[in-house]
């Protein structure tokens, strides 16, 4: 049992974390910038452990625009003109919100005890639920899902080249793995430079197309004819109506819009929480990063889909043609395509410049969470130990080489039939992020229900508002969404489509099922005496009383101090 005083909690996990090497950590000098800062490092290499290597700044700019990839860049371009630009906007703000949500409460329980290999969505709940067949389920889950979407991304940003060149897709593919692959096996340090400075390219461009959406509002682009203001509003109007007319028409379209919006959002918060067991300081750099979330959402999502609606009609020519012809590329960005109405020239090429890395990025990154995913669930000995070994640089290495070996599929776009098998895959993978998100949830209440009883609250450095309501909030729309994300479906029944709607709720179902019927697990969650909330503890809050804050010398490093 886990229940006792600060004292015996302290002894249980010292005793605990010297049984195995992963959780036995010191602190150190670690030099970063212009910071003096310790920070929490492995102790020593045990074939299973991984080294912290990423700075404050790498997870500040990984959270503001690291899963920021084609969802918003060129998806989009689908929602608007499936559902016009009012819904478009109603479907990213209410997904902000949610996903909001979703991040605060995960953010809480990793920045609890956040230790190499028990930050993953995978790891909090068999941690907290006790429950090793939803565990399993929640972690394979989690892991298809990502590694799915990362040779999406590569087949996109290969599209997107197509925007200069009809140099067969399948050599940037091509080029694209291997770059990418090399990136995962270095140490992890390079990854956080790579996706740092990406990640500004990606919060400039998208700055900077809001600031040209306000100039073309106000009618200040070179083919425009007085002021823009909301015109595509207006004219045609701005909703679709594509399902039914009237109101209904209208709540469907902003329905759609969630639906089709979603996969902008999808993995996000897991993302940053899968840095976060290597980053200096996680109790202080991610709530940091938490707490800017939600402006991240406001002004990318939010503010990106009114600038969409304002430059781009939802039945503009060129977008209904790119559409028709199934293009993934930039010649489907709605941004792209209201720069070239405006009669702007050159920048459309520079915004498909960066479109190409922000898709790079994006898929680096899901990549990069996949592999953490695997390796914790190795760890555990839900998978084959094989993929919780690392190298010394701290590298899952095997886990790399299988979740590489998922991206070949990136190869099906090559072929027309079998971009259709790749089409299902990708929607599964938004369906899984769906889920995933209920799962954190699901795991987030319980997390509550274990320190109450251990009387541990007073334990918690970081406890965003709502966060028992917006977890029960969580759960039942991202249910609902999970469960009529195919409606459209039985307008007019499309037996394909059908299948990559709701295939993934039965493989979740088949998941826990054979795992629960394989071990005879038959408990929903573990007794509350029996889960422990004290491995590692006592580490990771030496390594908070321990940390000093850098001191700005002048102006320019606050500014800094404050984004990174």
């Amino acid at each position: 049992m886990f229940r006792a005083s600060h004292d015996i909690a302290t002894t249980t996990s010292n005793s605990l974390s010297k049984e195995k090497n992963i959780y036995e950590v010191d602190v150190e000098d670690v030099s970063d910038l212009n910071s003096n800062s310790d920070s929490l490092s492995i102790k020593e290499h045990d074939g299973t452990s991984m080294k912290k290597g990423l700075k404050s700044r790498h997870i500040q700019i990984i959270a503001l625009a690291g899963a920021i990839g084609t969802g918003l860049f060129v998806g989009s371009g689908s929602a608007l003109a499936t559902c016009g630009p009012a819904a478009l906007l109603v479907g990213y703000l209410i997904l902000s919100i949610f996903v909001w949500l979703v991040m605060n409460q995960i953010a809480e329980v990793v920045t609890f005890i956040p230790i190499p290999g028990q930050t993953t969505i995978y790891a909090l709940c068999q941690r907290y639920t006790g429950n090793k067949s939803l565990s399993f389920a929640c972690g394979m889950n989690l892991y298809y899902a990502q590694a799915l979407i990362t040779p999406a991304e590569i087949t996109a940003a290969a599209f997107v080249i197509q925007y200069w060149t009809d140099i067969n897709p399948g050599a940037w593919i091509a080029i694209f793995w291997v770059t990418m692959v090399g990136i995962q096996f270095c140490a992890v340090k390079y990854f956080g430079e790579i996706e740092f400075w990406i990640g500004l390219i990606k919060i400039i461009t998208i700055t900077g197309l809001i600031i040209l959406g306000v100039i073309i509002f106000f009618g200040g682009a070179p083919d425009s004819h007085g002021i823009l203001g909301f015109h595509y509003w207006k004219h045609p109007g701005s909703f679709a109506e594509h399902l039914a007319t009237g109101n209904t028409a209208k709540f469907l379209d902003c329905w759609t819009s969630i639906i089709k919006s979603a996969f902008a959002f999808i993995l996000a918060p897991e993302l940053i929480t899968a840095c976060a067991a290597e980053a200096e300081h996680p109790r202080v750099n991610l709530p940091k990063a938490t707490s800017r979330f939600i402006y991240r959402m406001i002004f990318f999502y939010v503010c990106g889909s009114l600038t969409i609606g304002i430059m781009v009609a939802y039945n503009d020519p060129r977008l209904m043609s790119a559409l028709a012809s199934g293009s993934q590329g930039a010649a489907a960005s709605p941004f792209v395509i209201g720069i070239q109405n405006c009669g702007i020239k050159v920048l459309n090429h520079i915004v498909n410049a960066a479109i190409l890395t922000s898709a790079y990025s994006c898929g680096n990154s899901q990549f990069f969470s996949a592999t953490r995913t695997l390796h914790s669930m190795a760890l555990h000995g839900e998978v084959p130990k094989i993929f919780g070994r690392t190298n010394r640089w701290g590298v899952p290495y095997f886990s790399v080489a299988v979740t590489a070996l998922i991206s070949l599929v990136a190869f099906l776009n090559v072929s027309n039939s079998a971009a259709v098998v790749f089409t299902w895959l990708t929607n599964i993978s938004t369906v899984s992020g769906f889920i995933s998100w209920i799962f954190i949830g699901i795991i987030y209440l319980r997390y509550r229900q274990v320190l109450e009883f251990h009387n541990m609250d007073d334990r918690v450095t970081f406890r965003p508002p709502f966060q028992i309501y917006g977890a029960y909030c969580t759960i039942f729309f991202f249910s609902l969404v999970s469960i009529t994300n195919g409606y459209a479906v039985f307008f007019d029944f499309n037996g394909n489509d059908f299948v990559a709607a709701y295939i993934t709720l039965p493989i979740i179902f088949v998941l826990y099922t054979g795992h629960m019927l394989w071990y005879r697990n038959w408990k929903w969650y573990a007794p509350l005496e029996e889960i422990d909330c004290f491995t590692g503890l006592e580490e990771v809050e030496k390594d908070q009383r321990e940390y000093v804050a850098p001191v700005a010398s002048n102006f320019i490093m606050k500014i800094y101090y404050w984004l990174c």
